[in-house]
């Protein structure tokens, strides 16, 4: 009798075990304005919106990787229990995520180097002519490709993306302001070395948390509550207006 209760209570704690580590989330993201690494530790205003979500949903069990964004996507469409930001939301990938809420929305320009080839851009058919450099998988890159751009140059990551430019191997770079001046800063240029010569105002960025669509409705569903209830204290938008 007393073996088979060790026997039940090792099952029962071998399940329990198996359980939580099914139920890990990993988050995951890319060095962006919303996450960055500082001092060995992971930071930005994306990251401790991604913290306080999971901790108010009580779903404290997570851990954090930075990563290239082709890797970080592909583990968010295909793995379980994955969390990632920045995700812009557009209709390609409505079905393809579980949305838990918007972080932020901004607008996409194209910047040149000031000082170098003269470029003047009235319409986005115009910046065809360009080549424009874009990071693997990120919204930019397949709205551009939708839009019928076949001048792209494909980067790993936006620090490459934007070392490029100072490089002269590409003469457009399609980011929003905020991206530029962080890029800028980590790069030791002046943000005025950039010229931004279009807006794409049709196309806003509309940037979410979301899950992987293989997580559990309940975990989704927890995160969406804690979410909603971070925006409406205000959180969400004073955390995202401090300067990084």
């Amino acid at each position: 009798m007393h073996s088979r209760l060790t026997l039940c209570s090792c099952l029962l704690l071998a399940l329990i075990s198996f359980k939580s580590h099914a139920e890990a989330i990993e988050v995951v993201t890319e060095d962006s304005l919303y996450a960055y690494a500082r001092e060995g530790q992971l930071v930005g205003p994306g990251t401790r919106i991604a913290e306080e979500t999971l901790k108010r949903a009580e779903l404290t069990d997570f851990r954090m990787g930075l990563y290239p964004w082709a890797r970080a996507y592909e583990k968010a469409l295909h793995e379980p229990n994955v969390l990632i930001f920045p995700l812009d939301r557009t209709p390609a990938r409505e079905e393809l995520f579980k949305w838990v809420g918007e972080i932020h929305q901004s607008t996409t320009k194209l910047y040149k180097m000031r000082g170098g080839e003269a470029i003047t851009i009235n319409s986005l058919e115009e910046a065809k002519q360009y080549d424009i450099g874009v990071v693997r998988n990120d919204a930019k890159q397949v709205y551009l490709q939708q839009q019928g751009f076949t001048r792209l140059v494909v980067s790993v990551d936006n620090h490459d993306n934007f070392q490029k430019l100072l490089n002269h191997q590409i003469q457009l770079l399609p980011m929003p302001e905020n991206t530029a001046r962080l890029m800028s800063k980590d790069a030791a240029v002046d943000f005025t070395s950039l010229e931004e010569v279009y807006s794409l105002d049709e196309r806003p960025h509309r940037v979410h948390l979301a899950f992987s669509l293989s997580t559990s409705d309940e975990v989704v569903a927890k995160a969406q509550r804690a979410f909603e209830q971070l925006k409406a204290s205000g959180e969400v938008a004073r955390i995202m207006r401090e300067e990084p």
